[in-house]
């Protein structure tokens, strides 16, 4: 991991969460309430985990010890690195800049396609991490010339305290904060932890509560709240829908999707349709059709979107940038790189039309 110490290496993962490693990592959560009999609850994500005298919540990095909450990661970077931008992706945040990238273990949901369920799906002794404070994070981002950090990877929620003291570092620095989120999270996190963001990626993964108990392991609705409540902070926002073959590939799926953001985000929050790659618990599905992604985009350039790009297929024409107006190209990319840029002052230089996002450092 960049500029990290060596990894503690894991832990067995029969040791309890105080083994000695641990003392680093562990402080008291935010966002909770005690109850009785030394019972607590959770008020971080939707889940609303009660939790009894030592044990976890869902997530799996949070404990309950004699009635007070704790978190298990705080500081514990099981993954560092520096990435391009527009992998989380960002296309009109800071586009052809790099992002300093951390993670701890931990979700809380069970994506059965997750990329990363080996980090996700594991308890915090069981994940090689690094100790690396907020300041130290901060530090490094700025040794690496990045502007921003990015919480991602795995799920920012189950990590919340670490996001915004870091968060908080990091502006201290001069460095930016952006997340890459499920976004099932409650209002009162959102609110406080999402508020220190300077941008946020969200992660919609189909528009079928059926599809969110069967494939994600949550729901819907709070993710659809969570993207209101996100254009109402006026943080930049772009959201990424994942083509599952079979799942959540249905034309009407797709309508309803584009109507809904058109509805309720606005037109101008970029879309991202991602081809799906077997992964985790879907290694049975095929890579999505390219032309399932492209008819997605259709859909969704037909319902009035401006910004609908295809993900994960590199040299594809949707991965660009087009004004909406005029429709000349105004970024190209090329995969993760922008090979060119022709936005100027935040406005195309053909039509003089502007172009929502964050262009410049």
């Amino acid at each position: 991991m960049v500029g990290l110490a060596e990894p503690l290496g894991a832990v067995s993962p029969k040791a309890t969460a105080e083994s000695q490693d641990d003392a680093r990592f562990t402080v008291e959560a935010r966002f909770y309430e005690k109850q009785a009999e030394k019972r607590i609850q959770c008020k971080l994500c939707p889940r609303a985990c009660v939790v009894g005298d030592r044990e976890r919540g869902y997530c799996g990095v949070r404990e309950n010890r004699g009635g007070t909450y704790y978190t298990l990661v705080y500081s514990r970077a099981c993954a560092a690195h520096i990435d391009p931008i527009e992998k989380k992706p960002f296309f009109h945040y800071l586009p052809g800049t790099m992002a300093f990238s951390v993670a701890t273990a931990g979700c809380n949901v069970n994506c059965k396609f997750c990329q990363n369920w080996d980090i996700s799906q594991s308890r915090p002794e069981q994940v090689p991490a690094n100790y690396a404070p907020p300041a130290r994070v901060a530090e490094l981002a700025r040794q690496s010339a990045c502007p921003t950090i990015a919480y991602t990877y795995s799920e920012p929620v189950v990590f919340v305290e670490y996001l915004m003291d870091t968060a908080d570092a990091g502006h201290a620095a001069g460095i930016r904060s952006i997340v890459v989120s499920n976004g099932y999270i409650q209002e009162e996190p959102l609110r406080r932890a999402y508020g220190k963001m300077d941008a946020v990626k969200i992660d919609l993964k189909s528009f079928s509560e059926s599809y969110y108990r069967q494939v994600v392991s949550g729901q819907l609705k709070p993710v659809l709240e969570t993207l209101v409540a996100l254009r109402r902070m006026e943080k930049w926002l772009e959201v990424v829908y994942l083509v599952v073959p079979t799942l959540n590939d249905s034309e009407q799926e797709f309508r309803d999707l584009a109507r809904w953001v058109k509805g309720n985000l606005g037109v101008d929050v970029p879309l991202h349709f991602s081809q799906f790659h077997a992964d985790y618990l879907l290694k049975n599905l095929p890579i999505t059709p390219v032309a399932t992604l492209e008819r997605a985009k259709q859909i969704a350039d037909a319902e009035g979107l401006h910004y609908v790009y295809i993900g994960n297929v590199p040299g594809h024409p949707a991965e660009n940038t087009y004004c909406p107006k005029c429709r000349k190209m105004l970024v190209q990319r090329a995969g993760l790189q922008m090979t060119q840029m022709l936005i100027r002052k935040g406005a195309c230089p053909f039509c003089n039309h502007a172009i929502p996002g964050v262009w410049h450092v």
